[in-house]
C-alpha cells in the first residue's frame, strides 16, 4: 500500500499524468469544438438542402396551384396527379416526407405512399399556419414516438404577392445524428490512442528526465554513507547533465575536504596520543567530553568522559566556577599515592583555557594537566642544595673565624696551643678545597664537560691496586680483604683514572662503617657477554631502608654528624653515580641495617667501539 501510494508520488508518475492530462483536455476542447462544428455544419447543410428543395418545389408548383384544381384538360393528368408525380419524382430525402397544401391546409398531394389517406386532409401544424399566413422561416425540430429527431420545414407558394398554398417537408435527422455518433466514436478511439501513446511516450521522456535524478539520489546516498568513489554520468549539456556535472564537482571537493578534515583529525588525535601533558575538554556544564591517554594515567582514572570536572579534580564547586569562567588560569593539585603502593605522590598543575563561542559565550573548557612532580622535586633538591653548600662552608668558616680570633688574642703567645689552633684551621680550610673540588668536579660531570679517556684496562689488576691502596687503613681496623674475579673478566675499555676514583669512594666508605675486624669483599664478573660488574661488599653497620633511595642525592648522610667527623663531603656517591653513567653503566646499592652493605657497578664491557670477548 505504502509502496503503491510512494510510486504514484514519483516525478515520472507526476510527469507521466502531466502529460496524460495535457494531452486530454487539449483533446477534449478540440473534440467538443470539431464535433460541435460538425454537428452544426451537418445540420446547417441538412436544413439548407431541405430549404432548397423546398423553396424549388414551391415555384414549380406555384402556378399549378394558382389556377383551378379542379380544372383539367381532356388530353392531360388532374392538379392532383401532377403535384403527386411532381413531389413524388423530382425530389427525394432519405426518409423524409413532403406535402403540398392548398390555401386551406388541405393536403394536395404527398411523397409517402403510405401516407396517401393524408390527401384530401387538413395539416393542421403549427409550421403549416405560419407559412399559409405568408412567413418564410417555419423551421422546428420535434421528436417523434419511436424517440427519432426530426426537422419540420413550411413554406408559403407565392404567386406573386399571393399565397396559393404551401409546401410542408418533414425529415428524419437520424443518419446525421448516427454521423455524429461514429465521428464521435473515431474521435474518442483516436483521443484513447493518443492518450496510450502519449503515456508510452510519457514514460520515456520521463525516464530520460528521472534516470539521471535516481543516479544523483544514488550518488547522493554513498556520499551520505562515505563512498567519494563514484562519479555520476553526465549525459547531455542540458539543466540536468550541469547539475550532474556540478554534483560530481562536488563529491569531489567534500571528498577532499573529508580526507582534510580526517588527516587533521588523525593529527589531532596523534598529537593529543602522545602528548606529554594531559588534556581534558569539557562543555560548558563541566561535563567531560574528550581526554587524552595521559590524563588517564596522571588522574589514575579509566574513564573519564561524562563524570564532572569537580570529581575528577576533587576541587570545590566555587574554585572550579572561577577557573571555567577565566577568573583564575591555574591550580595545582595533589596525587596521593594509591593503596596497593605502585604510584608515588604526584603534583599535577591544571591550567584552564575557556573556549569561546560567537555570541553564545563560554561553550566549553580546555583543561591541560602538566605533571610538576619531578619539577618541584629539582627545586627542592636545588633548594636543599643551596642550603647543605651553605651548611657545610659555614661550619668550617665559621671554625677557622673562632680559632683565628683566639690566636688574634693571645693563643700564638703559647706555641704549643697556637700550633693546634692551626693545624685545626689547616684540617678546615683541606675540608673546604675538597668540598670545593668535588662540586667543580660534579658540576664538569652534569654538564658533560668531563671527557672521558678511555684505555684498556686489566680489571683484576684494578681491583688488585684499590685492596693494596686501602691496605694499611684495613689494617689498622684489623679489616679482612678479598679479591674475587670470575674466569672471562680480564680487560675492560674505560677511563681508569675515574673508575679508581669511583672504587676509591665505595672502598673508602666500607672501611668508615665496617668495625673492628669485618670484611670487604670487591668482586667482578660478566653478568653477560656486554657487561662487566664490580661491586664492593661489607660487613658494616649498614644503612636504613628508608634511607636507601636518598642514599646518592648530593650532602645527603645517613649520619650527618658521624660522616662530617670522618671528613666526608656528602658527594662521594654522587660524583660516584655520575662518572658511571658517564661510561654508560648503572650503579645499585643493597644494604641491611646491620648486616652489611653490596655496592654494584656494572659498565659496558668495550674495547674501541667493539665487544670484548
Amino acid at each position: 500500500m505504502n509502496s503503491g501510494i510512494r510510486f504514484f508520488r514519483t516525478i515520472q508518475m507526476k510527469l507521466i499524468i502531466i502529460y496524460v492530462l495535457l494531452i486530454l483536455i487539449a483533446m477534449q476542447l478540440i473534440g467538443v469544438y470539431f464535433i460541435s462544428t460538425m454537428k452544426t455544419s451537418l445540420t446547417s447543410n441538412f436544413t439548407t438542402n431541405m430549404n432548397d428543395q423546398a423553396n424549388l418545389l414551391a415555384r414549380l408548383a406555384a402556378e399549378t396551384l394558382n389556377s383551378k384544381p379542379d380544372k383539367t384538360s381532356a388530353e392531360g393528368p388532374t392538379t392532383e396527379e401532377y403535384l403527386s408525380s411532381l413531389v413524388r419524382n423530382l425530389f427525394s430525402i432519405n426518409e423524409a416526407e413532403i406535402q403540398l397544401l392548398d390555401t386551406s391546409g388541405r393536403v394536395l398531394a404527398t411523397s409517402l405512399t403510405t401516407h396517401q389517406e393524408y390527401v384530401g386532409k387538413k395539416n393542421t401544424s403549427l409550421a403549416v399556419s405560419r407559412a399559409l399566413q405568408g412567413i418564410r422561416d417555419n423551421e422546428e425540430e420535434v421528436i417523434d414516438d419511436d424517440n427519432v429527431r426530426k426537422k419540420i420545414i413550411a413554406k408559403p407558394i407565392m404567386y406573386g404577392t399571393k399565397t396559393v398554398g404551401a409546401v410542408y417537408m418533414i425529415a428524419s435527422m437520424k443518419e446525421l445524428y448516427q454521423t455524429v455518433d461514429r465521428i464521435n466514436q473515431i474521435f474518442v478511439s483516436g483521443m484513447l490512442i493518443a492518450l496510450g501513446l502519449t503515456g508510452v511516450l510519457g514514460v520515456l521522456l520521463a525516464h530520460t528526465i528521472t534516470n539521471p535524478i535516481k543516479g544523483l539520489t544514488r550518488q547522493a546516498a554513498a556520499v551520505a554513507e562515505g563512498r567519494f568513489d563514484q562519479q555520476v554520468p553526465v549525459l547531455g549539456d542540458d539543466e540536468i547533465g550541469r547539475l550532474s556535472e556540478v554534483f560530481n564537482e562536488m563529491t569531489t571537493r567534500l571528498r577532499d575536504a573529508l580526507s582534510a578534515n580526517e588527516e587533521e583529525k588523525e593529527k589531532l588525535a596523534s598529537i593529543l596520543a602522545n602528548m606529554s601533558d594531559g588534556v581534558v575538554a569539557a562543555d560548558e556544564r563541566g561535563i567531560v567530553i574528550l581526554t587524552n591517554r595521559r590524563a588517564h594515567e596522571m588522574l589514575r582514572e579509566q574513564t573519564c568522559e561524562g563524570r564532572h570536572l569537580n570529581e575528577l579534580f576533587m576541587m570545590e564547586d566555587d574554585r572550579l566556577a572561577a577557573l571555567m569562567n577565566g577568573h583564575e588560569s591555574s591550580a595545582v593539585i595533589h596525587r596521593l599515592p594509591s593503596a596497593d603502593g605502585d604510584d608515588d605522590d604526584e603534583i599535577i598543575r591544571i591550567t584552564f583555557t575557556a573556549i569561546h563561542r560567537r555570541d553564545k559565550g563560554i561553550s566549553g573548557t580546555i583543561v591541560v594537566l602538566q605533571d610538576v612532580t619531578e619539577q618541584e622535586r629539582l627545586d627542592q633538591s636545588r633548594r636543599e642544595f643551596v642550603a647543605n653548600v651553605s651548611h657545610e662552608l659555614r661550619t668550617p668558616l665559621t671554625t677557622i673565624k673562632s680559632y683565628a680570633e683566639a690566636l688574634d688574642d693571645g693563643a700564638l703567645d703559647e706555641r704549643e696551643l697556637g700550633l693546634r689552633f692551626v693545624g685545626v684551621i689547616r684540617n678546615e680550610t683541606e675540608r673546604m678545597i675538597r668540598l670545593v673540588t668535588d662540586l667543580l668536579h660534579l658540576s664538569r660531570l652534569d654538564s658533560s664537560q668531563a671527557s672521558l679517556r678511555r684505555q684498556a684496562t686489566a680489571v683484576p689488576e684494578m681491583l688488585e691496586e684499590v685492596a693494596d691502596r686501602f691496605s694499611f687503613q684495613m689494617r689498622k681496623k684489623q679489616i679482612r680483604s678479598e679479591v674475587r674475579v670470575e674466569k672471562g673478566v680480564s680487560t675492560v675499555w674505560l677511563d681508569r683514572d675515574q673508575i679508581d676514583q669511583v672504587l676509591d669512594n665505595l672502598v673508602s666508605n666500607a672501611i668508615k662503617y665496617t668495625l673492628d675486624g669485618g670484611r670487604i669483599v670487591l668482586s667482578a664478573w660478566r653478568p653477560d657477554s656486554a657487561t662487566v660488574a664490580i661491586s664492593v661488599k661489607d660487613t658494616g653497620i649498614g644503612i636504613p631502608r628508608k634511607d636507601l633511595s636518598r642514599i646518592f642525592d648530593r650532602f645527603y648522610r645517613v649520619d650527618k654528624a658521624r660522616s662530617r667527623n670522618m671528613g666526608g663531603t656528602g658527594l662521594g656517591l654522587s660524583i660516584a653515580r655520575e662518572i658511571v653513567k658517564a661510561h654508560g653503566g648503572s650503579i645499585t646499592l643493597d644494604s641491611e641495617f646491620n648486616e652489611g652493605t653490596t655496592v654494584t657497578v656494572i659498565l659496558p664491557a668495550l674495547q674501541d667501539g667493539g665487544e670484548l670477548s
